[in-house]
């Protein structure tokens, strides 16, 4: 699915989305799971792309469906992603067996080859060529959106997901705070707010006002 015409493409991966970005640079957010690595490659080829051409990698967050195939596609760039998930992707950080996501994430990793490739650690507000993170912690403490305020692309991750048109914050079986997630929808609302486009991990984007109905939801919240 094209978001944006010529910049943005949406790589169905059976339950979980990545994304690709082309603003002179090419940007893959989010990597799906371990098995989709073919799938990937295959969107990347169908665009005209292959591996090689990727020139970063911005994660929402650490999640199995979110960098599962870093290690095998092929890639020879950075990572970039906020603490504690980039430490969790990279092994310096283990998840935490006191929460039930950090539970969920510790038995999923016999699954996950870890990337040989650089992991950046960035913060809060920084760019990443042309793309804002934004901190959104709750479904994992170093939630990141990632927006694209020249393309009116915002990139929210799990803290939403779409059914049928409509937008729910992640549920709490899948988050490490359900409450903080709900917090940061409200708080990264005004991030999105010019957003025409809002792509999440399971869904379908909303790729007319996505901005207004995100900002919709945080005030329902």
């Amino acid at each position: 699915m094209t978001l944006a015409p010529e910049h943005a493409w949406r790589l169905e991966l059976g339950g979980v989305n990545a994304y690709l970005v082309d603003d002179g640079e090419v940007t893959l957010i989010d990597a799906g799971m371990p098995w989709h690595t073919e799938q990937v490659r295959q969107y990347l080829a169908d665009g005209g792309y292959d591996a090689g051409d990727v020139d970063r990698v911005l994660l929402t967050h650490f999640d199995l469906d979110h960098v599962g195939t870093l290690a095998e596609l092929g890639l020879d760039c950075k990572v970039y992603a906020r603490q504690p998930d980039a430490g969790m992707l990279a092994g310096t950080v283990s998840p935490p067996a006191t929460n039930h996501k950090g539970l969920l994430q510790r038995v999923t990793l016999p699954l996950l080859t870890r990337p040989d490739l650089p992991i950046t650690a960035i913060k809060d507000g920084e760019e990443v060529a042309g793309f804002r993170a934004y901190a959104t912690p709750g479904h994992t403490p170093g939630h990141t959106a990632w927006v694209h305020h020249e393309f009116g692309l915002g990139f929210v991750g799990d803290t939403v997901r779409e059914s049928g048109g409509d937008l729910a914050p992640s549920p709490w079986a899948i988050c490490y705070d359900a409450a903080e997630n709900r917090e940061s929808i409200r708080d990264v609302a005004d991030r999105v707010a010019d957003c025409e486009v809002v792509a999440m991990g399971h869904g379908d984007p909303i790729r007319t006002h996505g901005g207004a109905q995100f900002a919709a939801l945080a005030d329902d919240l």
